[in-house]
Formats: C-alpha cells, structure tokens, sequence
C-alpha cells in the first residue's frame, strides 16, 4: 500500500487555503486504497480538518518523514526539504503558489492561473497550470448540482474573503459598494471578524455567519460571488460562478492578473485599493446574464476538478513498482 504524507498548516493569520488542498489529496489517495496523514496545524479550520476523520486519515501535530512513501508539502513557512525527506527514503512533492512555498522537489506543482517562469533548482518534474487544482469532493459533487440560474428578482449574492479575521474592513468596503449599486439581492457574507454592515436599501439584505462547512450548498444557489484570488477563486471556477475577485495579499497578485487575463472572473482590485470602477462591475454582474452566463461557461471549462487525480497519478508512476497501489478511482 502506498503510504502518504501530508503536512500543511492553518491558522487565523494563514487562512485555511492549505488545510483545503490537503483535503483534496487526502479524499483522492484514500479513494485509490492509500494509507494517508496530515501533520499539522487546524487552528481556524476545524470544520474542514472533520474531513480527516471522516476519511479515517490520523492527525498529528507532526510527523517523522520515515515510513512514507510520498510526502506532500503545502507550506509557506518551511524551508528546503528534499535532502531530509530523501533520505527518509519518500519522494517530496512540493506545492507552490508562485515564489511562495517555493522549494526544490521530485515534483512540483503549481496550480495558479498563469505561473511564472521558475529558475531552474534542479526540481524533477514541474506540474503546472489549473490543470492541477485540487478540488474537495464536495466541490465535484456541487459542481454536478450546479446550474445557470433564471434573472431573479434579488439575485443571491455570497461573499467570502477566506478564513482570515484581519479581512473585515475589506469586506465591509465591498459591502458599501454592493450596496451603493442601489439593486436588489440577498447576500450572505461570511467573514470572521466584524464588518461594517451598511444600511441596506429597498431591497437588499445582508445575513452575515463565519465560514462553515454550509458555504458549498450556498454556492450552488449563488447567482453572483465576491472572492479572494486564493483557494476558494478556484473553486468558484470549478462551479462556474461568477464572480467578483479581490487581490487580498500579495501572494494573490499572479492568480488574481491570470484569472481576468483568461476571462475567468472580473476584477474588483486589491483589498488595500479596491477598483474606481468597483460599483459598476459589482452591477453588472448583477443584472447582466449573459456576462455571468459567459463567466460561468469559460470558468468550468478551464478548471475540470481533476486536478489532484493527476498529480496522484505522477506520484504512482515515479515510485518504484513494488511501491505502487493499485489506482480504484474513475479515470478522466
């Protein structure tokens, strides 16, 4: 059986983007018979840390290399690792988001919009493009739930600006903004932290709850979404809906350029200096079907939700014969 590390961390500084994608591999390499843990911290993501649980995958604080057969490594704070985690006898797959994370692996994967050129650091092979976003089960399964729905009345309207509390005067100035266009909607905010809510006008409402394990059966029914250019723009994309994206850090700034360049989602600016012209394409979006319709389509052709089988499928093929596990998955 093949035997899987996986090592991230969250917390409310962080975010819970990492923990998200280590759920992704653990769902795919349990699907395929894998032994599976995750090393690390869930702090600001416990509702989707349960996952682990429910997979019946460990969770510990940290983890001995030895003893594995591939080690995933989802972490902007750790250093080089390859010798260490080599010499444990496992292969290190290492996933980056441009320069962040960063480090030299057997492979090295890099799911952004439009990655960059990267130096060579004698890396093995390099997967990289959307191609390979690691998407929950729950996102697949949403995504066949999802489809384009009738002009409303009050268009349902979801923001989610990552699991962050420093992202609240972010998110109340997208708030006035929403509610500067003077249209009707609903829109569920959640956010950790306490916004400025503005008055709404006739009608418009604001229902405002943290994150929680809910916010998938609220995207399938979303007409318009307002988003970091992080984990959850990805996901966005795999349910095609469309959205509205914010550049949070700087981190966010080559996903946040490649998902407009690709047409994947329209721009709102960065969190420190949202756009001039950030009330009228919230109205657009609002009340032009056919640009959600376009944004939509385009999004969930370019991200499939086979992201992670692929990489697992790389994995499987640099491990020698006698390490592999036979794959129970459905091809793509």
């Amino acid at each position: 059986m093949t035997r899987l590390l996986l090592r991230a961390d969250a917390s409310p500084s962080i975010g819970a983007g990492h923990v998200s994608r280590m759920v992704a591999y653990a769902e795919r390499a349990v699907a395929r018979g894998w032994g599976v843990v995750f090393a690390g911290r869930v702090d600001n993501a416990e509702w989707l840390a349960a996952r682990f649980a429910e997979l019946s995958v460990p969770v510990v604080p940290t983890a001995p290399f030895e003893g594995f057969d591939a080690v995933v490594v989802d972490h902007y704070g750790l250093g080089e690792l390859r010798e260490e985690v080599n010499a444990a006898g496992a292969l290190l797959v290492s996933i980056e988001d441009d320069v962040f994370g960063r480090r030299a692996a057997d492979l090295v994967v890099d799911c952004g919009f439009a990655p960059a050129p990267r130096p060579d650091d004698c890396s093995g092979e390099l997967l990289r493009g959307v191609a390979y976003s690691p998407m929950r089960d729950v996102v697949r399964h949403a995504r066949e739930k999802r489809h384009i729905r009738e002009q409303t009345e009050r268009p349902h309207v979801t923001v989610v600006l990552g699991g962050g509390t420093e992202w609240a005067g972010t998110v109340s100035a997208l708030l006035h903004a929403l509610r500067d266009t003077g249209l009707p909607f609903v829109a569920d905010v959640l956010v950790r932290g306490e916004p400025v809510v503005p008055e709404a006008l006739p009608g418009q409402e604001f229902r405002v709850a943290p994150p929680g394990p809910g916010l998938l059966d609220l995207l399938v029914e979303t007409d318009v979404a307002v988003s970091a250019a992080g984990v959850t723009l990805l996901e966005l994309c795999c349910l095609g809906v469309p959205t509205g994206v914010v550049k949070l850090v700087g981190n966010q700034e080559a996903g946040y350029r490649g998902a407009l360049d690709l047409g994947l989602a329209a721009g709102l600016g960065s969190a420190t200096a949202l756009d001039d012209d950030v009330v009228e394409t919230l109205r657009t979006l609002l009340l032009d079907r056919e640009a959600r319709r376009r944004f939509s389509e385009t999004a969930a052709s370019v991200v499939d939700g086979h992201g992670v089988d692929r990489v697992l499928d790389r994995i499987e093929r640099s491990l020698p014969p006698g390490e592999k596990a036979p794959t129970s998955v459905d091809q793509h």
